[in-house]
C-alpha cells in the first residue's frame, strides 16, 4: 500500500509575507501546517483574516484558519513538533547593492533551534548557487549540533511569485524541487507535487536549482534593459518606441518587452546575486551589471525628459506642482519595496518642484516609515502643473482620472507606461 504522505508530514512555513503566506495557506489544503512570523503584529492580522499583502484572499484564509490546517504564529516553539520546514523570507541587497543573507542566516538560526532528526528543510528564498548548501545548512549545524545527510535533510524549490498577478498563483505555477540526497529529493517532489496544480521539475542538485532562480529574472532585467536603452535613442531621434515595439513584434522570433521602471524584490535584485557569484569565481560580469546600470538610470531619466518638457512648454520649474501617480513598484498590489518611483521623486526634489505622490494602492504609513516621504491615497482637490503616471494602475488604465480638472490649462503628462491616449500626452518611455 502506497504510504499517505499527508498524514506523515507536518509542514512549517517561516516568513509569511509575499511569499511565504500563499504557500501556507496552499500546504494547507494537505498537510498540517503552521505559519511562523517573527512579527506579531502581522501575525495578529492574519489570524484576524486580513492578508495586508493582498496575495491571500481573506475569505480563503478565514477558511483555512477556521478549519484548523493553518496555524499562524510568532512563537517559534510552534514549529518544534514539524519534520518539513519551508524557509521563504527576503533575499534583499544593502545600500552598494551586495547580497544581504541575514534575514536567510536568522531563518536557519531559527530552523537550527527547532529541528529534529529525520526533519528536512527547504528554502524558497532566491540566492546565488552554494548560498544553501554552504551559508544556510552550516548555521543550522552550528545551532543544531545535528549534520546534514546524517540527522537532517534539506532541499530548495525557488519561489515562484509575482506580487499582484492572480493569473500565475502559486498553485497553478510548476515549480522546481530539489534535494541532498536523491531520496530528498523525491520526498520534496512529491510534497510539493501534493499541491501543484501543474507540477514540478526536479533539478539534479541544489545549485542547479539555486542558479536556474538566479538566472529566470537577471535574464528579464536584461531584456529589460535592452528596450529602455532603446527608448532613450528613439526618445533623441523622435520616434515612437511603442509602435517599433508593435511593428518588431509581427516577427515570428521577436521577444516583445516594454521599457519601464525596473524595481520589487527580484527582477531588480537577482542579478546582483548572480553578480557577486561571479565575481567570487573570478569572472567580471559585463552584461548582468550593465543592464542593472540602465535599468536603475530610468527613475532619473524619467524626472529630467518631464523638466525639459515642461520648459519646452513654457512652464516656470522652480515652485512648479507635480503629480506622481503611483508608488508601488509594480500595479495593483501594495507591495514598495525596492521601488523605483522614489527615484523619479529624488531627482526631481533636485529642481525645486512642488511634489505630491498619489497612491490609492500603497500604503501611507508604510512609505513614511521607509523612504520618509508623505503620499496621499485620495486625488486631491487643487490644480498641476505637471503628471507623471508612473504605475499602469487599474484605476489609470481605466482613464479613471480626469486630467482637466487636475491639470492647469497648460501642462505636461509623462506616460511611462504607455498606458494613456497617445493624444493626451506629451511624452513616454
Amino acid at each position: 500500500m502506497t504510504e499517505n504522505i499527508t498524514d506523515k508530514i507536518k509542514i512549517a512555513v517561516i516568513g509569511l509575507g509575499y511569499v511565504g503566506l500563499p504557500l501556507a495557506r496552499l500546504f494547507s489544503t494537505r498537510f498540517m501546517t503552521v505559519g511562523y512570523d517573527m512579527n506579531p503584529a502581522r501575525v495578529e492580522s492574519l489570524n484576524k483574516g486580513h492578508d495586508s499583502t493582498l496575495e491571500v484572499d481573506d475569505m480563503k484564509l478565514q477558511e483555512a484558519l477556521a478549519g484548523g490546517r493553518l496555524v499562524c504564529t510568532a512563537d517559534m516553539e510552534d514549529i518544534r513538533d514539524c519534520n518539513f520546514y519551508v524557509v521563504a523570507v527576503p533575499t534583499p541587497v544593502d545600500i552598494n547593492h551586495n547580497p544581504d543573507l541575514s534575514p536567510l542566516i536568522g531563518a536557519s538560526e531559527t530552523v537550527g533551534a527547532v529541528i529534529s532528526k529525520g526533519d528536512t528543510v527547504v528554502y524558497e528564498s532566491t540566492v546565488y548557487p552554494g548560498v544553501t548548501e554552504e551559508e544556510c545548512i552550516p548555521c543550522i549545524e552550528r545551532v543544531s549540533g545535528l549534520r546534514l545527510n546524517t540527522d537532517f535533510f534539506a532541499g530548495y524549490s525557488p519561489e515562484r511569485v509575482n506580487p499582484g498577478d492572480k493569473q500565475h498563483t502559486v498553485e497553478n505555477i510548476r515549480k522546481i524541487t530539489s534535494g541532498s540526497t536523491p531520496e530528498t529529493a523525491d520526498l520534496v517532489d512529491r510534497v510539493y507535487s501534493e499541491v501543484l496544480e501543474n507540477g514540478t521539475y526536479k533539478a539534479s542538485s541544489i545549485k542547479v536549482a539555486e542558479a536556474a532562480k538566479v538566472i529566470e529574472n537577471s535574464q528579464r532585467d536584461i531584456n529589460i534593459a535592452f528596450v529602455n536603452e532603446l527608448s532613450k535613442i528613439f526618445s533623441l531621434m523622435g520616434i515612437d518606441t511603442l509602435e517599433v515595439l508593435d511593428a518588431a513584434a509581427t516577427k515570428w522570433n521577436f521577444i516583445k518587452m516594454n521599457p519601464g521602471l525596473v524595481g520589487g524584490h527580484c527582477i531588480s535584485v537577482d542579478p546582483y546575486y548572480l553578480a557577486q557569484c561571479a565575481q567570487r569565481h573570478g569572472y567580471n560580469p559585463e552584461i548582468i551589471l550593465a543592464g542593472r546600470r540602465v535599468n536603475d538610470s530610468m527613475g532619473a531619466y524619467v524626472a529630467n525628459q518631464t523638466i525639459k518638457l515642461m520648459l519646452k512648454k513654457g512652464i516656470q520649474v522652480l515652485k512648479s506642482k507635480v503629480i506622481i501617480m503611483g508608488f508601488t513598484f509594480k500595479e495593483n498590489c501594495p507591495d514598495v519595496r525596492n521601488t523605483k518611483i522614489i527615484d523619479i521623486y529624488r531627482s526631481l526634489e533636485e529642481y525645486n518642484v512642488d511634489l505630491t505622490v498619489y497612491d490609492p494602492w500603497a500604503s501611507r504609513e508604510t512609505v513614511k516609515n521607509v523612504y520618509g516621504i508623505d503620499i496621499v491615497n485620495e486625488l486631491p482637490a487643487e490644480r498641476f502643473d505637471a503628471a507623471i503616471v508612473a504605475v499602469a494602475h487599474g484605476q489609470f488604465r481605466r482613464h479613471e482620472v480626469d486630467f482637466s480638472a487636475l491639470l492647469n490649462p497648460v501642462h505636461v503628462i509623462y506616460d511611462v507606461k504607455g498606458i494613456l491616449p497617445r493624444e493626451i500626452i506629451d511624452g513616454r518611455l
